[in-house]
C-alpha cells in the first residue's frame, strides 16, 4: 500500500519557497515605500498612501526588473541544458550515455492527458515548461518597461511614452543588472557542483562520486 503524505511533506520545497518570496515581496514594498517618500519630500512632492505606491511605477519596476531576471534565468537554462554539456557537473546531462529525458514519450496509464491526447497538443507539452518560463519572462519584461515608464514620468523631470522606455539607458541598465548576476549564479552552481557536494539534495551528485561523473 502506498504510504500517505502531509500536504507539506508533499508541497514542502513549494510552500517554504512561496513564503520566503511573501515575506520578502513585504519587506521590499514596505521599504520601497519609505524610501520613495523620502525622496518625494526631499523635492518637496506629494507622498504616497501605501495603496498608491502598488499602482507606482517604483513598485511596478522593482518587483518585474527581479521577476524578469529570474525567469529568463530559468529559462535560457532550461533550453540550454538540452544540447549543451559540462563534465562533471550535476547540472548538466552525461556526455557519453543516453538520458531518459531525451527518450520520446510512451502512452501508458498514469502518463498526463496531452501525451495520450498526441499531435500538436503533445507537440506544445515536450516544450511547455521553458515555453511557460519565457512567456513568464515576457510579460515581466513588458511590465517592468511599464513601471519603468510610470517612474520616470512620476519623478516629473521629463515624460517618456512606453515605446520610449525601450530606448533609455535606465531600462536597460536595470535589465543588464539582473541578467549578469542570474547568469552568474547558474554558472557557479554548474562549476561547484562538479567538486563540492551537498548530501541530501538532488542538486548533488553522491558524496562520494568522482568529480568526473557528469549528471546526478
Amino acid at each position: 500500500m502506498k504510504q500517505q503524505h502531509s500536504f507539506f511533506k508533499r508541497n514542502g520545497l513549494v510552500l517554504t519557497f512561496m513564503g520566503l518570496m511573501l515575506i520578502t515581496l513585504l519587506g521590499q514594498t514596505f521599504t520601497g515605500w519609505e524610501e520613495v517618500n523620502e525622496e518625494r519630500q526631499q523635492k518637496g512632492q506629494l507622498i504616497f498612501s501605501f495603496s498608491e505606491y502598488l499602482h507606482s511605477g517604483h513598485f511596478i519596476q522593482a518587483t518585474f526588473e527581479n521577476w524578469e531576471s529570474e525567469f529568463l534565468q530559468m529559462g535560457m537554462y532550461v533550453l540550454l541544458t538540452i544540447f549543451l554539456f559540462q563534465k562533471g557537473s550535476a547540472e548538466s546531462k552525461s556526455i557519453d550515455k543516453f538520458e531518459e529525458v531525451d527518450r520520446e514519450p510512451v502512452i501508458h496509464p498514469n502518463a498526463p492527458w496531452p501525451v495520450k491526447k498526441g499531435g500538436i497538443i503533445l507537440a506544445i507539452y515536450k516544450n511547455s515548461l521553458s515555453l511557460a518560463f519565457l512567456m513568464l519572462f515576457f510579460i515581466s519584461f513588458f511590465l517592468h518597461a511599464y513601471g519603468t515608464m510610470k517612474d520616470i514620468n512620476e519623478e516629473g523631470n521629463k515624460l517618456v511614452t512606453y515605446w520610449q522606455v525601450f530606448s533609455e539607458n535606465r531600462f536597460w541598465f536595470e535589465s543588464f543588472q539582473n541578467w549578469q548576476s542570474e547568469f552568474l549564479s547558474v554558472a557557479a552552481i554548474v562549476f561547484l557542483s562538479i567538486y563540492l557536494r551537498q548530501k541530501g539534495s538532488p542538486e548533488s551528485k553522491p558524496v562520494d562520486a568522482p568529480h568526473s561523473e557528469t549528471g546526478k
